[in-house]
């Protein structure tokens, strides 16, 4: 990533190739499991929303309440095994992946002319890793998605799991959310990598100092900074498909084709409703992604990862 800040002494020669991406991808693992499952309550009353907006219909602070009076504060930790698990492959994935793909993009164009074109290639390296990210996650978010709108389903991860899997199979059961989790998360993805990349570029041209010559501290605030701004971004960007995955996976696989599903769902609903619960997403993805980006970069350093090129542009 570019705004990895400077590297912490170490001993020995720097990581590279297959270390190198290991450290990448660990660190990403916990970044996402890290925030994604510190913020299982709020998707869990963002889910609720989506999945049955004329019952909460009190907003953010008013669907805790709800929740809470209805079922319990333990309803508020509803999908925290899946979150926490499939966050750490789909992090895995998803931020070494991206490295990866960028890395060769780089190698392929050279330096100054990857530099002139870092937004696609940005884009590029972001949507791919995406995709195979989603593959490793789609099973555990649609586990998750079972538990949050059907409490009853099952104890937890490991049974409710196994009940999709016994009950459905694995294309149905685990997979016919898939087309709509692409449909979420490559925007997603995309969005929040182009906008931080950019967003970190524009303040420290801002800070006008070299990135090596800051503090520790410096480099992490720019990265909560600009990991807020493409939070925001991506959440207004996939938001209709989050709706489209939450409705799809709420009940056992229905009829016809996921795409035909997906577009009678999209119908239904009409704009305004596929963008129920955007306020609380907003919420969510801003704070986990100025988090990932912060513990990202933060991870990195520690285990000396600093080993990714920059193609930002010097200012």
């Amino acid at each position: 990533m570019a705004p990895s800040g400077p590297s912490s002494p170490s001993a020995g020669p720097a990581p590279t190739g297959a270390d190198l991406y290991a450290r990448f991808a660990f660190a990403g693992a916990v970044c996402c499991s890290v925030t994604h499952a510190a913020l299982t309550p709020v998707d869990v009353v963002k889910t609720r929303i989506q999945l049955e907006p004329t019952v909460y219909n009190k907003g953010l602070l008013g669907g805790f309440k709800q929740v809470v009076a209805a079922e319990g504060a333990g309803a508020l930790l509803t999908g925290f095994g899946p979150t926490a698990a499939g966050y750490f492959l789909q992090g895995a994935l998803k931020f070494g992946g991206y490295e990866f793909w960028k890395k060769q993009f780089i190698n392929n164009l050279g330096a100054d002319t990857a530099s002139n074109y870092r937004t696609p290639i940005y884009l590029a390296s972001s949507g791919i890793a995406e995709f195979f990210a989603d593959v490793a996650l789609c099973p555990l978010e649609a586990t998750r998605i079972r538990l949050v709108s059907q409490p009853t389903f099952a104890s937890g991860l490991a049974s409710g799991f196994l009940r999709i899997l016994r009950e459905e199979g694995v294309a149905r059961g685990f997979y016919s959310g898939f087309g709509p989790i692409l449909f979420k998360q490559i925007p997603y993805t995309m969005a929040k990598f182009v906008v931080y990349e950019l967003t970190a570029e524009k303040i420290y041209a801002a800070i006008n100092k070299p990135k090596d010559q800051l503090s520790n501290a410096t480099v992490t605030v720019v990265n909560l900074g600009s990991g807020i701004v493409a939070g925001a971004a991506a959440a207004v960007v996939s938001q209709p498909a989050d709706t489209l995955l939450s409705k799809i996976n709420k009940q056992k696989g229905a009829e016809g084709s996921v795409m035909g599903r997906l577009f009678k769902l999209a119908a239904e609903l009409g704009p305004r409703g596929l963008f129920l619960g955007l306020g609380p997403r907003i919420v969510m993805v801003a704070t986990l992604t100025a988090g990932q980006f912060a513990i990202y970069g933060d991870i990195k350093r520690v285990l000396g990862a600093t080993g990714a090129v920059e193609i930002a542009k010097k200012h």
